[in-house]
């Protein structure tokens, strides 16, 4: 069992054009089989960016962008991930999708607003295999973490207008955590039905037991602009917080169940 004084071994590589970070505490850290599980949540994510990557030539995104590949064609996690989407753009009445209009008229392909956390969320299965280990694997702030054998891991929640600082700290023992807005990064956070970046929203944190729906949910929400908290409240067992362009903030507590 770990103990809240125990050492965390962590680990850093970029993939996707993002720092992947993982937090390891308890039986296997530094030992081979930490490594393998490392190496096979980091073979997750660059088979990921091999298919998905709107910045690679070679990615079956760019192929379908390009028309020489159909989306029928592609392969089964393609299906998937726009399966996601569909039902986020359902449940926004369109105002989240992955086809996005450009300057042009026209829309593109665009699953970065599903990608990076369905990604990581099967990247950490590798990661759950590490018997009376803890774990927290972060892909650019977005995360999953568990800790059943030592206490919550504590995180810290950005301040959009200041990144230095922090407006929240939430424990996090088996959960996932994303966060939307454009302090970094944010091409894909517009209302689809507009091609516009919602004015009155800085920031959306979501908590969910799955870092897929985290994700989604964090950039539909900030796509919904006004209509943010209302939504995510209505969201079966997330936890949200919503900073607005003011400053305020908004936090969300929906039922577990329906």
């Amino acid at each position: 069992m770990t103990t809240a004084t125990e050492p965390v071994a962590r680990r850093v590589e970029h993939v996707m054009g993002l720092p992947i970070s993982l937090a390891l505490r308890g039986r296997h850290t530094t030992d081979p089989l930490a490594d393998a599980a490392w190496a096979a949540a980091l073979a997750a994510l660059r088979e990921a960016d091999r298919m998905f990557s709107t910045y690679r030539d070679d990615s079956v995104v760019s192929a379908i962008r390009r028309g020489e590949l159909a989306v029928a064609d592609g392969p089964a996690d393609l299906h998937e991930v726009l399966d996601v989407a569909r039902r986020a753009e359902r449940a926004t009445g369109g105002a989240f999708s992955v086809w996005l209009p450009g300057p042009d008229g026209t829309t593109a392909l665009d699953p970065s607003g599903v990608v990076k956390g369905w990604a990581v969320e099967r990247a950490a299965a590798a990661l759950r295999g590490l018997d009376g280990t803890d774990f927290c694997l972060s892909a650019g702030g977005d995360m999953v973490c568990r800790a059943s054998c030592g206490p919550a891991w504590r995180i810290g929640i950005e301040d959009p207008r200041d990144p230095a600082r922090l407006i929240a700290v939430v424990p996090v023992a088996d959960a996932a955590v994303a966060t939307s807005g454009v302090a970094h990064r944010g091409g894909h956070l517009v209302d689809a039905r507009t091609g516009e970046r919602p004015a009155v929203v800085a920031q959306v944190t979501v908590i969910a037991t799955s870092l897929t729906w985290a994700d989604v949910d964090a950039t539909a929400a900030y796509a919904l602009g006004g209509r943010a908290a209302q939504w995510l409240g209505q969201r079966v067992g997330r936890t949200g917080l919503v900073v607005w362009a003011d400053g305020t903030t908004t936090t969300t507590q929906s039922p577990d169940r329906p």
